[in-house]
Protein backbone atom coordinates (compact mmCIF):
# COMPACT_ATOMS: atom_id res chain seq x y z
CA UNK A 1 0.00 0.00 0.00
CA UNK A 2 3.14 2.41 0.49
CA UNK A 3 4.14 2.49 -2.92
CA UNK A 4 0.55 2.85 -4.36
CA UNK A 5 0.30 5.83 -2.10
CA UNK A 6 4.01 7.00 -2.64
CA UNK A 7 3.05 7.37 -6.52
CA UNK A 8 -0.54 9.02 -5.82
CA UNK A 9 1.21 11.13 -3.84
CA UNK A 10 3.68 12.26 -6.89
CA UNK A 11 0.79 13.13 -9.43
CA UNK A 12 1.13 16.50 -10.82
CA UNK A 13 -3.03 16.56 -12.13
CA UNK A 14 -5.40 14.61 -9.82
CA UNK A 15 -8.49 12.73 -10.77
CA UNK A 16 -11.68 11.89 -9.65
CA UNK A 17 -10.51 8.25 -8.63
CA UNK A 18 -6.69 9.41 -7.17
CA UNK A 19 -8.53 11.76 -4.69
CA UNK A 20 -10.64 9.33 -3.81
CA UNK A 21 -8.10 6.49 -3.35
CA UNK A 22 -6.49 9.10 -1.27
CA UNK A 23 -9.59 10.01 1.19
CA UNK A 24 -9.86 5.97 1.61
CA UNK A 25 -6.21 4.85 3.65
CA UNK A 26 -6.99 4.60 6.58
CA UNK A 27 -3.52 2.82 8.21
CA UNK A 28 -1.78 4.82 10.60
CA UNK A 29 1.32 3.98 8.78
CA UNK A 30 -0.38 5.56 5.05
CA UNK A 31 -2.11 8.16 7.10
CA UNK A 32 1.05 9.68 8.39
CA UNK A 33 2.32 9.75 5.21
CA UNK A 34 -0.22 11.76 3.70
CA UNK A 35 -0.08 13.78 6.60
CA UNK A 36 4.15 14.52 6.05
CA UNK A 37 3.40 15.07 2.33
CA UNK A 38 0.38 17.63 2.32
CA UNK A 39 2.82 19.66 5.41
CA UNK A 40 5.62 19.50 2.46
CA UNK A 41 3.25 20.72 -0.16
CA UNK A 42 2.08 23.59 1.84
CA UNK A 43 5.45 24.38 3.24
CA UNK A 44 6.50 24.92 -0.66
CA UNK A 45 3.69 26.56 -1.63
CA UNK A 46 2.46 29.15 1.47
CA UNK A 47 5.20 28.28 3.69
CA UNK A 48 4.87 27.44 7.33
CA UNK A 49 4.06 30.45 8.67
CA UNK A 50 0.55 30.42 10.60
CA UNK A 51 -2.01 33.33 9.82
CA UNK A 52 -4.19 34.91 12.36
CA UNK A 53 -7.93 36.31 12.18
CA UNK A 54 -9.62 37.09 14.93
CA UNK A 55 -13.01 35.93 15.08
CA UNK A 56 -16.49 38.37 16.04
CA UNK A 57 -19.83 36.83 16.10
CA UNK A 58 -21.17 40.01 15.60
CA UNK A 59 -25.16 38.75 15.52
CA UNK A 60 -27.07 35.73 15.79
CA UNK A 61 -30.07 36.69 14.37
CA UNK A 62 -30.78 34.48 11.18
CA UNK A 63 -33.41 34.41 8.81
CA UNK A 64 -32.13 30.72 7.72
CA UNK A 65 -33.03 27.71 9.01
CA UNK A 66 -30.25 25.07 7.72
CA UNK A 67 -31.45 21.71 9.99
CA UNK A 68 -27.80 21.37 11.18
CA UNK A 69 -27.22 24.77 12.32
CA UNK A 70 -27.69 25.81 15.93
CA UNK A 71 -28.75 29.67 15.70
CA UNK A 72 -31.27 28.34 13.00
CA UNK A 73 -34.34 30.99 12.92
CA UNK A 74 -36.55 28.05 14.32
CA UNK A 75 -34.85 27.92 17.88
CA UNK A 76 -36.35 29.37 19.88
CA UNK A 77 -34.18 28.48 22.80
CA UNK A 78 -31.45 30.90 21.45
CA UNK A 79 -31.20 34.46 22.89
CA UNK A 80 -30.93 36.81 19.70
CA UNK A 81 -28.23 39.53 19.93
CA UNK A 82 -26.21 41.83 17.56
CA UNK A 83 -23.58 43.79 19.51
CA UNK A 84 -23.09 47.44 19.31
CA UNK A 85 -20.58 49.15 17.20
CA UNK A 86 -18.65 49.94 20.21
CA UNK A 87 -18.34 46.41 21.29
CA UNK A 88 -17.20 45.52 17.70
CA UNK A 89 -14.86 48.18 17.13
CA UNK A 90 -12.98 47.80 20.76
CA UNK A 91 -12.79 43.68 19.83
CA UNK A 92 -11.10 44.81 16.18
CA UNK A 93 -8.91 46.92 17.98
CA UNK A 94 -7.79 44.66 20.40
CA UNK A 95 -6.74 42.32 17.57
CA UNK A 96 -5.04 44.92 15.85
CA UNK A 97 -2.76 45.71 19.45
CA UNK A 98 -2.33 41.81 19.47
CA UNK A 99 -0.39 41.67 15.66
CA UNK A 100 -3.28 39.47 14.61
CA UNK A 101 -3.19 41.74 11.27
CA UNK A 102 -7.05 40.03 10.04
CA UNK A 103 -10.58 39.74 11.35
CA UNK A 104 -13.37 37.71 10.67
CA UNK A 105 -16.88 39.53 11.34
CA UNK A 106 -19.32 36.68 11.31
CA UNK A 107 -23.01 36.31 11.82
CA UNK A 108 -26.03 35.20 10.95
CA UNK A 109 -27.32 36.09 7.64
CA UNK A 110 -29.98 39.28 7.02
CA UNK A 111 -30.19 40.62 3.73
CA UNK A 112 -32.58 43.77 5.16
CA UNK A 113 -31.45 47.43 4.55
CA UNK A 114 -30.72 48.47 7.96
CA UNK A 115 -28.49 44.94 8.27
CA UNK A 116 -26.36 46.26 5.57
CA UNK A 117 -25.73 49.90 6.24
CA UNK A 118 -24.43 48.14 9.87
CA UNK A 119 -22.05 45.90 8.20
CA UNK A 120 -20.31 48.38 5.96
CA UNK A 121 -20.68 51.52 8.85
CA UNK A 122 -18.83 49.12 10.66
CA UNK A 123 -15.87 47.92 7.85
CA UNK A 124 -15.18 51.48 7.11
CA UNK A 125 -14.67 52.15 10.80
CA UNK A 126 -12.94 49.53 11.67
CA UNK A 127 -10.15 50.06 8.58
CA UNK A 128 -10.01 53.57 9.63
CA UNK A 129 -9.54 53.09 13.58
CA UNK A 130 -6.84 49.97 13.21
CA UNK A 131 -4.49 52.17 10.83
CA UNK A 132 -0.44 52.05 11.93
CA UNK A 133 2.88 51.60 10.90
CA UNK A 134 2.43 48.11 11.14
CA UNK A 135 -0.73 48.26 9.36
CA UNK A 136 -1.33 51.43 7.17
CA UNK A 137 -4.62 50.04 5.37
CA UNK A 138 -6.08 49.06 8.93
CA UNK A 139 -6.87 45.29 9.76
CA UNK A 140 -7.83 43.06 7.13
CA UNK A 141 -11.10 42.08 6.98
CA UNK A 142 -12.81 38.77 5.76
CA UNK A 143 -16.83 38.80 6.22
CA UNK A 144 -18.47 35.97 6.44
CA UNK A 145 -22.20 37.30 6.47
CA UNK A 146 -23.93 34.90 3.66
CA UNK A 147 -25.99 35.13 0.32
CA UNK A 148 -26.16 38.55 -0.75
CA UNK A 149 -27.19 40.79 -3.94
CA UNK A 150 -24.07 41.52 -6.16
CA UNK A 151 -25.12 45.08 -5.17
CA UNK A 152 -24.79 44.81 -1.36
CA UNK A 153 -21.22 42.47 -2.11
CA UNK A 154 -19.67 45.77 -3.95
CA UNK A 155 -20.32 48.05 -1.20
CA UNK A 156 -19.08 45.79 1.26
CA UNK A 157 -16.25 45.53 -1.17
CA UNK A 158 -15.79 49.56 -1.52
CA UNK A 159 -16.06 49.79 2.41
CA UNK A 160 -12.74 47.60 2.35
CA UNK A 161 -13.12 44.34 2.91
CA UNK A 162 -11.48 41.98 0.68
CA UNK A 163 -11.57 38.85 1.82
CA UNK A 164 -15.33 36.53 1.71
CA UNK A 165 -16.45 32.73 3.33
CA UNK A 166 -19.36 31.41 2.12
CA UNK A 167 -19.48 27.60 2.82
CA UNK A 168 -20.76 25.86 0.00
CA UNK A 169 -21.17 23.23 2.75
CA UNK A 170 -21.48 20.49 0.22
CA UNK A 171 -20.72 20.52 -3.27
CA UNK A 172 -24.01 17.67 -3.98
CA UNK A 173 -27.11 19.08 -4.60
CA UNK A 174 -28.84 16.26 -3.56
CA UNK A 175 -27.08 16.53 -0.49
CA UNK A 176 -27.29 20.24 -0.25
CA UNK A 177 -31.31 19.88 -0.36
CA UNK A 178 -31.19 17.26 2.17
CA UNK A 179 -29.83 19.43 5.18
CA UNK A 180 -31.21 22.57 4.04
CA UNK A 181 -35.08 23.62 3.73
CA UNK A 182 -36.89 24.22 0.08
CA UNK A 183 -36.57 27.88 0.12
CA UNK A 184 -32.80 27.67 0.69
CA UNK A 185 -31.50 26.61 -3.00
CA UNK A 186 -28.16 25.22 -4.44
CA UNK A 187 -28.53 27.57 -7.39
CA UNK A 188 -28.67 30.47 -5.29
CA UNK A 189 -25.44 29.87 -3.56
CA UNK A 190 -23.37 28.98 -6.30
CA UNK A 191 -24.52 32.51 -7.56
CA UNK A 192 -23.32 34.19 -4.87
CA UNK A 193 -19.73 32.46 -4.87
CA UNK A 194 -19.24 32.95 -8.89
CA UNK A 195 -20.76 37.05 -8.12
CA UNK A 196 -18.40 37.76 -5.05
CA UNK A 197 -15.52 36.17 -7.93
CA UNK A 198 -16.29 38.56 -10.35
CA UNK A 199 -16.03 41.63 -8.15
CA UNK A 200 -12.48 40.78 -6.60
CA UNK A 201 -12.84 39.12 -3.58
CA UNK A 202 -10.51 36.62 -2.33
CA UNK A 203 -13.33 34.28 -1.73
CA UNK A 204 -13.44 31.17 0.61
CA UNK A 205 -15.72 28.21 0.72
CA UNK A 206 -15.85 24.89 2.66
CA UNK A 207 -17.86 21.72 3.53
CA UNK A 208 -19.01 19.75 6.62
CA UNK A 209 -17.27 16.97 7.08
CA UNK A 210 -19.13 13.69 8.22
CA UNK A 211 -22.68 14.96 7.06
CA UNK A 212 -25.28 11.71 7.70
CA UNK A 213 -25.11 10.19 4.45
CA UNK A 214 -22.38 12.21 3.01
CA UNK A 215 -19.81 9.37 0.62
CA UNK A 216 -16.27 9.28 0.29
CA UNK A 217 -17.25 10.12 -3.80
CA UNK A 218 -19.17 13.14 -2.44
CA UNK A 219 -16.10 14.56 -0.32
CA UNK A 220 -13.61 14.04 -3.64
CA UNK A 221 -16.24 15.75 -5.62
CA UNK A 222 -16.43 18.57 -3.04
CA UNK A 223 -12.29 18.96 -3.48
CA UNK A 224 -13.07 19.45 -7.27
CA UNK A 225 -15.81 21.58 -6.58
CA UNK A 226 -13.08 24.09 -5.18
CA UNK A 227 -10.46 23.46 -7.69
CA UNK A 228 -13.42 24.39 -10.87
CA UNK A 229 -14.12 27.28 -8.96
CA UNK A 230 -10.71 28.48 -8.07
CA UNK A 231 -11.39 28.91 -4.94
CA UNK A 232 -8.63 31.23 -2.55
CA UNK A 233 -8.83 29.90 1.21
CA UNK A 234 -11.08 27.01 2.57
CA UNK A 235 -12.54 26.92 5.75
CA UNK A 236 -13.51 23.05 6.47
CA UNK A 237 -14.08 20.95 8.93
CA UNK A 238 -16.33 18.11 10.86
CA UNK A 239 -19.89 18.01 11.40
CA UNK A 240 -20.56 18.19 14.93
CA UNK A 241 -24.20 17.82 15.89
CA UNK A 242 -26.29 20.48 17.65
CA UNK A 243 -29.11 19.06 20.14
CA UNK A 244 -31.47 21.40 19.13
CA UNK A 245 -31.92 20.74 15.85
CA UNK A 246 -33.71 18.54 13.10
CA UNK A 247 -30.80 16.46 12.51
CA UNK A 248 -30.37 15.37 16.27
CA UNK A 249 -31.91 12.11 15.12
CA UNK A 250 -28.68 11.04 13.86
CA UNK A 251 -27.04 11.48 17.59
CA UNK A 252 -26.77 8.05 18.27
CA UNK A 253 -24.51 7.58 14.76
CA UNK A 254 -22.59 10.70 15.22
CA UNK A 255 -21.28 9.88 18.71
CA UNK A 256 -20.13 6.07 17.30
CA UNK A 257 -18.22 7.79 14.50
CA UNK A 258 -17.18 10.50 16.06
CA UNK A 259 -13.81 9.53 15.39
CA UNK A 260 -13.95 8.40 12.23
CA UNK A 261 -15.25 11.79 11.16
CA UNK A 262 -12.21 13.89 13.13
CA UNK A 263 -10.01 11.88 11.39
CA UNK A 264 -11.50 11.89 8.24
CA UNK A 265 -11.88 15.59 8.54
CA UNK A 266 -7.74 15.89 8.56
CA UNK A 267 -7.56 13.80 5.87
CA UNK A 268 -9.76 16.04 4.05
CA UNK A 269 -7.66 18.71 4.79
CA UNK A 270 -4.08 16.99 3.71
CA UNK A 271 -5.74 15.90 0.13
CA UNK A 272 -7.15 19.57 -0.13
CA UNK A 273 -3.30 20.87 0.54
CA UNK A 274 -1.82 18.52 -2.15
CA UNK A 275 -4.59 18.43 -5.04
CA UNK A 276 -5.38 22.66 -4.35
CA UNK A 277 -1.46 23.36 -3.74
CA UNK A 278 -1.16 27.39 -2.92
CA UNK A 279 -4.58 28.14 -0.96
CA UNK A 280 -5.46 29.19 2.43
CA UNK A 281 -7.01 26.48 4.42
CA UNK A 282 -8.17 26.98 7.99
CA UNK A 283 -7.63 25.03 10.68
CA UNK A 284 -11.23 25.22 12.39
CA UNK A 285 -12.25 25.43 15.91
CA UNK A 286 -14.55 22.39 15.56
CA UNK A 287 -11.35 20.53 15.36
CA UNK A 288 -10.90 21.15 18.65
CA UNK A 289 -14.53 20.75 19.82
CA UNK A 290 -13.72 17.64 18.85
CA UNK A 291 -10.72 16.71 20.44
CA UNK A 292 -8.49 19.09 22.64
CA UNK A 293 -5.32 19.06 20.61
CA UNK A 294 -7.26 18.76 17.11
CA UNK A 295 -6.73 22.70 15.48
CA UNK A 296 -2.82 21.82 16.10
CA UNK A 297 -3.55 18.28 14.51
CA UNK A 298 -4.89 20.66 11.60
CA UNK A 299 -1.41 22.61 11.12
CA UNK A 300 0.04 19.01 10.73
CA UNK A 301 -2.01 17.92 8.18
CA UNK A 302 -2.07 21.15 5.78
CA UNK A 303 -3.61 24.00 7.47
CA UNK A 304 -2.11 27.61 7.45
CA UNK A 305 -4.87 29.62 9.08
CA UNK A 306 -6.39 30.06 12.70
CA UNK A 307 -9.06 32.29 13.91
CA UNK A 308 -9.05 32.69 17.31
CA UNK A 309 -12.47 34.08 18.91
CA UNK A 310 -12.77 37.79 20.33
CA UNK A 311 -16.48 37.72 20.58
CA UNK A 312 -17.42 39.16 23.90
CA UNK A 313 -17.92 36.24 26.43
CA UNK A 314 -21.27 38.06 27.31
CA UNK A 315 -22.93 36.63 23.71
CA UNK A 316 -20.57 33.49 23.41
CA UNK A 317 -22.78 30.84 24.71
CA UNK A 318 -25.31 32.42 22.32
CA UNK A 319 -23.35 32.01 19.38
CA UNK A 320 -23.22 28.04 19.35
CA UNK A 321 -23.68 26.09 15.69
CA UNK A 322 -22.89 22.88 17.11
CA UNK A 323 -22.39 21.67 20.61
CA UNK A 324 -19.54 21.65 22.72
CA UNK A 325 -17.82 24.70 20.96
CA UNK A 326 -14.55 25.48 23.14
CA UNK A 327 -13.73 28.59 24.72
CA UNK A 328 -16.94 30.04 25.61
CA UNK A 329 -15.79 31.27 29.10
CA UNK A 330 -12.46 32.76 28.10
CA UNK A 331 -11.61 36.22 27.08
CA UNK A 332 -8.75 37.50 28.58
CA UNK A 333 -5.14 39.28 27.30
CA UNK A 334 -4.09 35.18 27.61
CA UNK A 335 -5.88 34.33 24.70
CA UNK A 336 -3.07 35.81 22.66
CA UNK A 337 -0.40 33.61 24.73
CA UNK A 338 -2.46 30.74 24.67
CA UNK A 339 -2.83 30.48 20.38
CA UNK A 340 0.79 31.48 19.95
CA UNK A 341 1.94 28.73 22.31
CA UNK A 342 -0.51 26.45 20.86
CA UNK A 343 0.87 27.31 16.95
CA UNK A 344 4.83 27.56 18.09
CA UNK A 345 3.78 23.83 19.69
CA UNK A 346 3.68 22.38 16.07
CA UNK A 347 7.31 24.21 15.29
CA UNK A 348 5.34 26.61 13.20
CA UNK A 349 5.53 30.59 13.81
CA UNK A 350 2.37 33.22 13.79
CA UNK A 351 2.74 36.07 11.19
CA UNK A 352 1.86 38.61 13.42
CA UNK A 353 0.59 42.26 11.75
CA UNK A 354 0.24 40.18 8.25
CA UNK A 355 -3.02 39.77 6.04
CA UNK A 356 -1.71 36.69 5.10
CA UNK A 357 -3.53 37.08 2.00
CA UNK A 358 -3.83 33.65 -0.11
CA UNK A 359 -1.35 32.88 -2.46
CA UNK A 360 -3.73 31.21 -4.68
CA UNK A 361 -5.24 34.66 -5.86
CA UNK A 362 -2.13 36.77 -6.41
CA UNK A 363 -1.10 33.59 -8.58
CA UNK A 364 -3.75 33.35 -10.62
CA UNK A 365 -4.46 37.01 -11.00
CA UNK A 366 -2.38 40.34 -11.61
CA UNK A 367 -3.04 44.12 -10.96
CA UNK A 368 -2.61 46.97 -13.07
CA UNK A 369 -0.39 49.53 -12.38
CA UNK A 370 -2.99 51.18 -10.57
CA UNK A 371 -3.62 47.92 -8.20
CA UNK A 372 -6.68 47.50 -9.44
CA UNK A 373 -7.52 43.70 -10.49
CA UNK A 374 -7.53 42.74 -14.17
CA UNK A 375 -9.10 39.18 -15.58
CA UNK A 376 -8.10 36.28 -14.31
CA UNK A 377 -5.13 34.94 -16.40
Amino acid sequence: MKMVLLELLNKVHFTFDDIKNLLSFRSKEDIDMLRDFAYQVMKQNVGETVYLRGLIEFSNICINDCYYCGIRKSNHKVKRYTLDKEEIYEAAKWCAEQGFGSLVLQSGERNDEQFIDFVEDIIIKIKLSTKSEKLPSGLGITLCVGEQTKETYQRFFNAGAHRYLLRIETSSPVLFKKIHPDFQLYERRMEALKNLKEIGFQVGTGIMIGIPGQTIDDLANDILFFKKMDIDMLGMGPYIIHSDTPMNVYYQEYTERKREIYELALKVIAVTRIVLKDVNIASTTALQAMYPMGREAGLMFGANVIMPMLTPTHVRNDYQLYNGKPCIDEFTSDCFECVQQRIESTGRKVGKDEYGDSRHYFNNRHLNEYGYLLSPE
